[in-house]
């Protein structure tokens, strides 16, 4: 009876294992992946704070605990001011890593960039970005410039480009769009670098029965055109994350970590809106991620509130 009693006792133990395997297999993977993963920050959150002070707001990002970083244009140029192995030099100087870039895909004129807006508070929000870009120098941009900007990424060490954004809104330009991308993918493989392409909302509204976003990928090479997936612009458009990991598995090295408030849908601190990120981060091995990065535009507190989003991914279980 003892031998018949610790029998079923254990049958029923290996059993309830059975059960709970694919659920702690699927657990012990992400905090797998987690624990290698370091966050990283896209610096275009900082605004100002990277033009005003650029080596003292860096050594701010470090102590609180970023270790990856991406970088975006300023009103003092494509890298803050620097040659590309200046800032890589600064960056190091941190123990951080600099592993991406953002440069314009095209030059932009104030009504193209209006056409992304989605409702009011889009609109306030591109206004106030193009207030703070109309100062700037002219920066490079692929269209025109995409072999020295390969080169400078091959410069900088960087292992991704990335197209923040290129006009969208008709098929010549969607077309122009592919156009771009190719030539800068096969300028940055020459070189050693990936190229990739951010999106936003536009990407995914139809314009002549087709989406951009597949138009685009459908028509590039998928070794030389990856996608950086910004997982609130796929959200707020209503698209899920997931499902276009599954449209293009490993096609995502790239995510920009980003939450929508529940109210207003503008970009927040990540984990206080409506996105799903333990979910999508399940899911990590499907989209081919390697490096993710914190944005929140116009962010009210800057350093606060990249504090609080690391926070969270650090903790997020």
């Amino acid at each position: 009876m003892t031998n018949r009693r610790k029998f079923l006792q254990q049958s029923g133990a290996f059993a309830l294992a059975g059960l709970l395997a694919p659920r702690l297999g699927r657990a012990s993977e992400f905090f797998e992946n987690k624990s290698k993963m370091h966050i990283g920050l896209q610096l275009y959150t900082l605004g100002d704070l990277m033009t005003n002070d650029t080596k003292g707001t860096l050594q701010k990002v470090a102590a609180i605990g970023y270790k990856e970083l991406e970088s975006a244009g300023s009103q003092k140029g494509t890298y803050y001011g620097f040659k590309p192995k200046e800032f890589a030099a600064m960056v190091k100087d941190t123990g951080m890593h600099w592993r991406s870039a953002h440069v314009g895909g095209a030059p932009f004129t104030i009504e193209q960039i209006m056409k992304m807006a989605k409702n009011a508070d889009d609109s306030a929000r591109i206004q106030k970005m193009a207030e703070r870009f109309k100062n700037m120098p002219k920066m490079a941009n692929l269209k025109e410039n995409y072999q020295q900007l390969a080169d400078e990424a091959a410069e900088g060490g960087l292992s991704y480009l990335v197209c923040s954004s290129i006009p969208v809104s008709t098929m010549d330009e969607i077309k122009t769009a592919v156009d771009v991308f190719s030539k800068a993918g096969e300028a940055c493989k020459k070189n050693g670098v990936q190229f990739a392409y951010h999106n936003h909302q536009t990407e995914f509204d139809t314009i002549d029965g087709v989406r951009p976003f597949d138009y685009i990928l459908n028509n590039t090479d998928k070794e030389n055109v990856k996608m950086e997936m910004d997982l609130a612009w796929a959200t707020k458009a209503k698209q899920d994350p997931i499902e276009l990991f599954k449209l293009h598995p490993g096609r995502y090295p790239l995510w920009h970590v980003k939450d929508l408030d529940k109210t207003t849908m503008s970009p927040a601190e990540v984990g206080s809106g409506v996105v799903d990120f333990k979910r999508i981060f399940d899911n990590a091995k499907i989209s081919g991620m390697k490096y993710f990065f914190v944005e929140q535009d116009q962010a009210p507190h800057p350093l606060e509130n990249v504090t609080n989003s690391y926070n969270y991914l650090n903790k997020m279980a």
